[in-house]
């Protein structure tokens, strides 16, 4: 559903309705000896009702998804208590009315373009990941960080299909707000900033090796796994304890999925590695456009790590396009909000199978070493080939020897 006020807006709306609700109690007259009295149910004020009577009002409209020219209606029931759920055990309300079933519709494809952005990018990621485990040879430094690049992006797709699966439609889940829902969801945003910490590597890897051509790799190596796995890490050791004893209220709620007075400690790292990360690649294309491929040094930058900066160079837009356009989210409801949702979601859950043909499909290595073992396979068939043709020639064309009997 889309959010129009934000969570915290919907809760202090709710807590002005419910104070203004029963201020006015004193003020209903009973309309007769038997009636429901005033009740909050938690977004409408019912009023005094005569027994056997239906009160009708207008769906809230401080409900992201909700239709306010719709009505909700609410029955009195005879002996003068609200009608009551038997399945729920509790006086109920039933809003489906209300719900605005062309934007319900909208955000089903929307969620829908996740999933399928999310599974086709982890197919792409895993195969990736299997070539580069496959083809040993071109083990490096260079490679191992594009392996865990794409080990990150697999990790938070997963987790995404994961949560859209089964959390993201499931109430009860939410409403429950168990310890392995909230972990999941700890576990995603970790994974989310893994992400941008690995793109963060990407960039610092080229920075070095054209700075420095001689750097031990093996070091240079252990620190970006510091970077890349140990900054998200760090990030949610941090926020889980602040949230768990600094959370007021619905802040402990849903699985932690709403708004948090502290949410800047997981996204200061995020909106730092991007801006870090952005202003590095500058650096470097900067330095290489200044000294030019006549004035690269002994043991300088290669053609492979020229290419791994286009690529990169190729991400940046990607990667920084929703932290662009989230300031300029549309508030108005379709047609611009829908356009937003749907460019947000490609951009998002398509990010994976970009860094995959990126880094992978596209790289130059990688195609030469597919090639090598095409060529290889095709010519070990055509030489088994041969060799069964050569013998059923043989057979066919050789008689018997001296000494031998016909058969």
């Amino acid at each position: 559903m889309a959010d129009h006020h934000g969570d915290q807006d919907v809760e202090a709306i709710t807590a002005q309705r419910r104070l203004d609700c029963y201020q006015n109690v004193s003020q209903a007259t009973p309309p007769s000896a038997v009636f429901c009295p005033v009740l909050f149910d938690g977004w409408s004020c019912w009023p005094v009702t005569e027994a056997g009577m239906t009160a009708n009002q207008s769906c809230p409209d401080f409900i992201p998804g909700f239709e306010r020219a719709n009505t909700v209606s609410y029955k009195c029931e005879q002996d003068g208590s609200w009608y009551f759920h038997e399945a729920y055990n509790k006086t109920w309300v039933n809003y489906t009315s209300c719900v605005n079933t062309a934007d319900l519709s909208f955000r089903t494809i929307v969620v829908s373009i996740h999933c399928f952005g999310y599974g086709v990018s982890l197919i792409a990621l895993l195969v990736s990941l299997a070539l580069l485990f496959h083809f040993k040879s071109l083990r490096c430094v260079r490679i191992l960080i594009h392996m865990n690049l794409f080990a990150s992006f697999a990790l938070n797709n997963c987790l995404w299909l994961l949560w859209y699966y089964v959390v993201f439609d499931e109430t009860a889940i939410l409403i429950s707000n168990e310890i392995w829902c909230i972990a999941l969801h700890r576990v995603l945003y970790t994974g989310l900033i893994s992400n941008y910490s690995w793109m963060l590597c990407e960039g610092l890897y080229l920075h070095t090796v054209l700075v420095w051509a001689f750097i031990q790799q093996s070091s240079l190596y252990w620190w970006m796994n510091v970077v890349g796995w140990g900054v998200p890490l760090l990030t949610t050791l941090i926020y889980v304890p602040v949230r768990a004893w600094l959370g007021e209220g619905d802040e402990l709620d849903m699985c932690w999925m709403r708004d948090f007075r502290y949410d800047f400690i997981q996204q200061i790292p995020v909106a730092a590695t991007v801006g870090l990360f952005l202003i590095n690649i500058v650096r470097v294309v900067v330095l290489k456009l200044r000294r030019g491929p006549a004035n690269e040094p002994s043991g300088g930058a290669s053609r492979s790590t020229l290419q791994a900066l286009r690529a990169t160079l190729l991400l940046v837009p990607l990667l920084g396009l929703n932290f662009l356009l989230t300031p300029f989210r549309p508030q108005g409801g379709p047609p611009w909000e829908y356009v937003y949702e749907i460019v947000s979601a490609i951009t998002m859950s398509f990010q994976g199978l970009c860094v995959a043909v990126l880094f992978c499909f596209c790289n130059g290595e990688v195609q030469a070493q597919i090639k090598r073992k095409w060529r290889a396979a095709r010519f070990r068939s055509k030489r088994a080939n041969s060799c069964t043709m050569t013998t059923v020639s043989f057979v066919r064309t050789s008689g018997p020897q001296n000494g031998e009997d016909k058969v």
